[in-house]
């Protein structure tokens, strides 16, 4: 196996399923260009018994065509072409029946199963029947089925009321990598950049392999930035249509969620998104939404009033590559130096701002390891106020088992950031509303979640914690 960042669980699960004692059937999901394909791929390399890509916006016959020259590459006769799902499948089992071996582990891969429901042709009920009629009844098959579109995927197979109802024995979701996974993708392809700069990467690109792989270590981030987004004609300029159409058949209504996120530093509810969106606060708008959510594109946080609730959740665009697609590319024109010439600009400070309180919300974990509390059972959110005008609004609150709650203040600063009496009274005063509002009795400290740590000063001594942009890539 060649060297794989991260993915030391995903790896372990996949080579346990390779050596169980019965048949198994995972599902693997994730967004667009996350590398699932790419693990399944270096775990098994030359193991499959039988290996298919669907065509992504292909016709039903273009899935055919790629079944066909999958069989005949896998060396497998086919009396017929198939006339559909079900008769393909069926010869697929009689292919694998006809050659298989008793001391053999039978390793199935269907890649991109959504894109082979083309002309909604009913291939969940195909799969279905090929696990439960062969493949569920022998003991060395490992059925494994792929999609990025994974509100198609959580809907017809893992929540599946059809063929596929409780039939998976596993299912593994796909995440982005974390800060510490892209400095190593970055070590290994031998680029030169400190933490700063890889931080200012993640910004851009969030923790999706593909992205990265595009990147060239003989130029400096700003350089990568102008040749990928603002060249004439580059890749990425047309990549935030590819994963939406990628992802969803119907994408507009999704973009417009995104889109109306991305303006949105704090979030929105589901009523103000409708409001905005101009639409009905309904159950097709929850779905949406949940779709984005199990697509890694937004973020759902509860709210802590009196109580916590969910159905007052505050959602947040937290997909890296939309938010930077979105406030700068979608609006510029093609310059080929923009981003060289834009940059340390009030919207693109702002900009980096926002972005590090989105990185900082992504690793709740290393946080809370730099706290030492990683062993406490926490809950965690944001927080906005429903007395003050502007609502008073708290980054991240990590509302511990132990009776201490951590009122965490995110600060983006190239430098030590200096903490003056104006900002630490109005700190202050967020906690103290916080307080108010919730009627929460848990002791208070204030944290504050810089890139170099804090400036010592009369108000730095104010602060009961402190976790640094290092505490992020542990």
């Amino acid at each position: 196996m060649d060297n794989i960042i991260g993915r030391t669980a995903e790896i372990s699960k996949l080579q346990a399923l390779a050596q169980s004692p019965r048949s198994e059937f995972l599902a693997l999901f994730g967004r667009r260009r996350v590398g699932k394909t790419f693990l399944v791929n270096q775990v098994f390399k030359n193991q499959f018994a039988f290996k298919m890509t669907g065509v992504i916006e292909g016709r039903l016959s273009d899935q055919f065509t790629a079944f066909a020259d999958a069989m005949e590459e896998f060396g497998y006769d086919m009396p017929e072409r198939p006339k559909d799902w079900m008769s393909a499948f069926v010869m697929l089992k009689n292919a694998l029946k006809k050659s298989a071996k008793d001391d053999e582990r039978r390793i199935i891969f269907i890649d991109e199963l959504p894109a082979l429901d083309a002309e909604n042709s009913n291939v969940a009920g195909a799969v279905g029947y090929f696990w439960n009629s062969w493949s569920s009844l022998q003991d060395n098959v490992v059925l494994i089925i792929c999609g990025s579109a994974t509100s198609w995927m959580i809907t017809n197979v893992i929540d599946s009321k059809g063929g596929l109802h409780d039939r998976l024995t596993e299912e593994m979701p796909i995440h982005p990598f974390t800060l510490r996974e892209v400095e190593e993708y970055l070590v290994e392809h031998q680029f030169v950049w400190n933490r700063q700069m890889t931080l200012q990467a993640y910004m851009v690109f969030g923790g999706i392999p593909y992205y990265l792989s595009l990147l060239d270590n003989s130029e400096s981030l700003v350089q990568n930035i102008d040749r990928l987004f603002f060249s004439r004609d580059t890749k990425m300029r047309r990549e935030f249509r590819r994963l939406f159409n990628t992802l969803y058949k119907h994408p507009e209504r999704y973009i417009d969620i995104v889109k109306a996120l991305a303006k949105s530093r704090g979030g929105m509810t589901r009523e103000q998104l409708a409001k905005e969106l101009k639409c009905a606060n309904n159950g097709h708008l929850g779905d949406k939404l949940d779709d984005l959510v199990q697509c890694d594109l937004i973020r759902k946080n509860i709210v802590r009033e009196k109580e916590i609730k969910s159905k007052d959740a505050i959602f947040q665009l937290c997909d890296f590559f939309s938010l930077f697609y979105l406030t700068f590319v979608d609006k510029a024109e093609i310059e080929t130096e923009y981003w060289s010439h834009h940059i340390n600009t009030p919207e693109v400070n702002t900009w980096m701002g926002l972005a590090y309180e989105r990185i900082c919300m992504a690793h709740i974990p290393q946080i809370k390891r730099a706290l030492r509390i990683d062993g406490i059972s926490t809950l965690n959110y944001s927080w906005r106020s429903k007395t003050t005008k502007p609502a008073a609004q708290i980054d991240i609150i990590i509302e511990r088992a132990d009776k201490i709650v951590n009122v965490c203040e995110v600060k983006y600063c190239q430098d030590e950031y200096e903490l003056d009496k104006e900002e630490y009274e109005k700190i202050n005063r967020r906690r103290t509303t916080f307080i108010n509002e919730t009627g929460l009795r848990h002791a208070s400290w204030l944290t504050m979640i810089t890139t170099e740590g804090l400036k010592k000063g009369m108000y730095s001594y104010m602060i009961q914690s402190q976790v640094t942009m290092d505490d992020l890539f542990a």
